[in-house]
């Protein structure tokens, strides 16, 4: 009888199921030893008396994690409240404080509080609080502010972006030789990406400070906000760019084009978000009316739709967050809606969550990773770039564009220097996505910071004029309610 090659092949290995099983048994049990841990990670214990610490177990761990980062974080906020520093550099000092900076060093502490594998639902949760969060701030940018004030708002923003954003093409050697680390992103990439970072101006930090001064009523409250909130959309659309072209960070796993592709989907959500949806959300919003029912109705459909945005831009290559902030910004005022979700959302968000969202931005900064004298001099070179260049470019224009004085520009263009809160986002962002090294994060962190501190006493000491009792209230960007100071 005549062989085939298939018959002669069988002849030489006579049991090819013998084969696979040698080949792929030991990896198959490899797979089940990597998924049996997380799988036996159930969500709650069966108690102590039952032999089990609830401490090994997500949610009793989760909830004692969060009251851990509210009891410190409000600690320093109570501490810090004499200094009239916004509360968000209590949260960043309290997540350092626990992270690998301080007592995260104590091995025991930071398996018993914060062990690895908790990481993902700690982070989870503060991720969910940061795109609400992102979604109330553009609930609460009306350009209307902008028009009130004039193009005077637009020419500070620019001023204020430039030469910061300018300054990141020659801050990229010299942090690749202050810093040698492996890059994941490009020279182009990272030059976007810190430029962003360096020219951001914190709305929600901004306003915290306004308010502690009693600013925000007065006409140099209306123009700072007014820039600020000018400042943001660009700093977004900025970062948005930024994570088109840098690839997440990685090797490129699609198409050459993927970021033409992502950048020309991302204008057709904003397109399709104020073209077609606004409409659509502004003839609901009337129809809903004052009526309580369809108010909460109108308002978990606002809410749900953001986190739709949030996960459409995910897909399309974008941070979840930037979803999440335009469809707050497409949101119609009328009808009362924007308000209602703002008011029923707000206090979640900047009471539990967003504390949450900067003390595990802290918890993932390592100070120690910032070591020697060119790190250090790094750090103190990105400091001065940040604040110089938003001075520099705010007092000029302020000054020779606006005809403010000088005393109120100097004011003005330390207002701008405020970073904080925003800072914080988009540098998460660039780490997640890989653009950023653990000790580019930490010097950036320390950047922001220092930018926030010093704000406050900067701004008291040069902008002395009292508002007075006869100053219109502003009909610009403010943050309301529990909300008005939410960092």
């Amino acid at each position: 009888m005549h062989k085939t090659n298939a018959d002669t092949l069988q002849d030489y290995y006579p049991s090819r199921s013998f084969l696979r099983q040698s080949l792929y048994q030991p990896l198959a049990a490899c797979k089940r030893l990597a998924v049996e841990p997380t799988m036996a990670v159930k969500m709650a214990s069966d108690g102590l008396w039952q032999g089990e610490n609830p401490l090994d177990f997500v949610l009793p761990l989760l909830a004692v994690q969060i009251s851990v980062v509210l009891v410190v974080t409000q600690g320093l906020a109570f501490a810090l409240k004499p200094l009239r520093q916004p509360r968000v550099v209590a949260e960043i000092l309290g997540g350092i404080l626990l992270g690998p900076s301080a007592l995260g060093r104590w091995g025991a502490f930071r398996r018993t509080l914060f062990p690895e594998w908790s990481t993902a639902s700690l982070d989870t949760v503060s991720g969910l609080g940061l795109l609400l969060f992102l979604f109330l701030v553009g609930l609460e940018l009306d350009f209307r502010s902008v028009r009130h004030v004039g193009p005077r708002s637009v020419a500070i923003a620019a001023a204020g972006i430039v030469p910061p954003l300018l300054a990141a093409a020659g801050i990229v050697p010299l942090l690749d030789l202050a810093v040698p680390a492996p890059r994941h992103a490009s020279y182009f990439s990272l030059c976007v990406f810190l430029g962003a970072a360096l020219s951001v101006t914190a709305l929600p930090v901004l306003a915290c400070i306004l308010k502690e001064l009693g600013l925000l009523g007065v006409p140099f409250g209306e123009t700072a906000m007014a820039a600020a909130a000018v400042n943001d959309v660009f700093a977004w659309t900025l970062l948005a760019l930024a994570l088109a072209v840098s690839g997440g960070g990685r090797e490129p796993k699609g198409t050459p084009l993927a970021p033409i592709y992502i950048v020309g989907s991302g204008a057709l959500f904003v397109a399709f978000t104020f073209v077609a949806l606004r409409p659509l959300m502004a003839r609901l919003a009337r129809r809903a009316g004052p009526d309580a029912a369809d108010g909460d109705l109108a308002c978990s459909g606002a809410v749900a739709c953001a986190l739709l945005a949030g996960a459409v831009t995910d897909a399309i290559g974008v941070h979840p967050v930037f979803g999440a902030f335009v469809f707050g910004l497409a949101m119609p005022r009328e009808g009362g809606v924007a308000e209602r979700t703002g008011e029923k959302v707000a206090p979640l968000v900047s009471g539990l969550m967003l504390p949450l969202y900067f003390a595990t931005s802290g918890l993932h900064t390592d100070v120690d990773s910032v070591r020697g004298v060119a790190a250090w001099g790094m750090v103190a070179l990105v400091v001065a770039v940040a604040m110089a260049g938003k001075f520099a470019g705010t007092f000029a224009v302020a000054v020779a564009g606006t005809g403010m004085a000088r005393r109120e520009a100097a004011a003005l263009g330390v207002a701008m220097s405020a970073k904080g809160l925003v800072e914080l986002i988009v540098l998460n962002i660039g780490k997640e996505k890989k653009v950023l090294d653990d000790t580019t994060f930490a010097i950036f962190v320390i950047m922001a910071l220092t930018t926030t501190v010093v704000a406050t006493p900067l701004m008291t000491a040069l902008y002395r004029q009292p508002p007075t009792a006869t100053t219109p209230e502003s009909d610009g960007i403010e943050f309301k309610g529990n909300d008005a100071c939410p960092a």
